[in-house]
Parts: C-alpha cells; sequence; structure tokens
C-alpha cells in the first residue's frame, strides 16, 4: 500500500542522458530509457539518495510524496535479472554495465592487507571494507552485518597517527564530514544501515573543533530513528592527534 515517504525525482527536461546517476543507484532503481534516467520503480528505490551528487544538470533531487514501500527482496530479484541483461544497459563508466561503477562496488578485504614491496617495516593497512564513504557505503553490504560499526569524521585518520592500530583493526569503516556533507542524508541513511543489519557494535570518532561535534548529534538521531539500542562509543580526537576523551551514548 502506498504511504508518504522520500523518493527520487528526475527532472526529464534537465536531464540529457549522460548516465552517470546509474551506477551510484546500488539498488538499480534508475536506468536510462529513450535518451533520459528513469525511476524504473519505486519499490527499488530506497530515498536515501545516493545518485544525487552524480547528477551534473541537477535534475535528480529527493521529495516526498505516496510511493509503494521500498522492497528489499524486490530489489535482490530485479537485480539478478538486471545482471542477465548488463549488455543491454548504457554504461556510465567504462567497462561498467548495470552492476555499477568498480569504485564504488561492496568490497570486502583481506583482514590485514599486503604490505607493499620495499616496505617490510611499514604498518599493514586495517581496512577491512570498501567504500568507506558514508554517502557511497551500501546500506547491505554484506560486511555491516554483525559488524562492529567505525563512525569517523574525515580529519581523524590524518590527525591521529595510530589510527590504523588504535581504532580500525577488527571494525567496519564508514566515513563523513559533519560540516560539509549533506547531514539529513546521511540521518536517514544510517538509520536505515542501524535497522536492517544487525550492528553490534558503534565506535564515533570525531575532531575537538565544535563543527565536528554534528557527527555525534547525527549518530545519536539515527539511532533514535531507527528504534534501536547499539552499544555506543564517542572518542574526541585533538588537532594535535592526541585522543582527549571517550564516553558512552
Amino acid at each position: 500500500m502506498p504511504t508518504l515517504r522520500r523518493i527520487v525525482q528526475i527532472d526529464e527536461e534537465k536531464c540529457n542522458g549522460c548516465g552517470l546517476c546509474v551506477p551510484s543507484c546500488h539498488e538499480g532503481a534508475i536506468q536510462v530509457i529513450d535518451g533520459k534516467a528513469r525511476l524504473v520503480s519505486d519499490v527499488y528505490c530506497d530515498g536515501l539518495g545516493n545518485c544525487l551528487g552524480e547528477c551534473p544538470e541537477g535534475a535528480i533531487t529527493i521529495i516526498e510524496r505516496e510511493a509503494e514501500p521500498f522492497d528489499v527482496e524486490a530489489v535482490k530479484q530485479h537485480l539478478g535479472v538486471g545482471k542477465e541483461r548488463a549488455s543491454e544497459q548504457p554504461a556510465a563508466c567504462p567497462s561498467v554495465g548495470f552492476g555499477g561503477c568498480p569504485g564504488s562496488r561492496a568490497q570486502v578485504l583481506r583482514e590485514t592487507a599486503p604490505v607493499a614491496v620495499g616496505e617490510a617495516d611499514a604498518m599493514p593497512s586495517e581496512l577491512a571494507n570498501w567504500p568507506v564513504q558514508l554517502r557511497l557505503l551500501p546500506v547491505h553490504a554484506p560486511y555491516l552485518q554483525g559488524a562492529k560499526l567505525l563512525i569517523t569524521a574525515d580529519c581523524v585518520p590524518f590527525a591521529f597517527p595510530d589510527f590504523h592500530r588504535r581504532f580500525l583493526a577488527g571494525k567496519t569503516l564508514a566515513i563523513a564530514c559533519p560540516k560539509l556533507d549533506d547531514t539529513d542524508l546521511y540521518l536517514h541513511k544510517l538509520a536505515q544501515i542501524f535497522l536492517e543489519n544487525d550492528i553490534e557494535s558503534i565506535d564515533v570518532l570525531h575532531m575537538e573543533v565544535p563543527c565536528c561535534f554534528g557527527l555525534v548529534h547525527l549518530v545519536r538521531e539515527a539511532l533514535k530513528e531507527s528504534g534501536k539500542s547499539i552499544p555506543t562509543t564517542v572518542t574526541r580526537i585533538g588537532i594535535r592527534g592526541d585522543a582527549q576523551e571517550t564516553t558512552t551514548l
């Protein structure tokens, strides 16, 4: 039954059919048909707006309207059919069909990345998932189930020298900037991630500058929206690279 919810709207007058939005929609809700990007079905659109920043013409927006509920099972079936028809789909990136852009495809990495040749004394990477940017992170990525989720402001790894060993090891990473990014979009996306995945714990890292505390507020509100109770730890990082304070929500 249709309900009032957030969903993609495409302005066909602005759309030039470039197809850059297609690979950014991991649910396959958008396809280029007759030279225009079109929403294939309401049930495939989760309303999170991963496609928004990919349109150079500004033809895609998120609105609220009556629409059929987002259907995860329908998406799975849709993607299965789409892969069989990949050769028929317009590729927005070289060598990319219906499956999306390789740069944003969900990937589980090795537990410990190999050290580059000639760097035997270097610390190995602890990064275990890709992508890491919250905007690109698929809500149903396999590495989110049972994850110890590390949500960090994107300045933290530059300020804290021991980030990989101290904070990243054994965690699934998501990065965001509460000052420059679309926090309204992030609020709904995080809420859906919390709701649809069995998240074991959440660690939030933010910088000491006042605007960066917005990341903590974002996580707190997303937990409220999801209705989930997940153990959450918050650590403030100083601009000189020190871990100043750790608290729990």
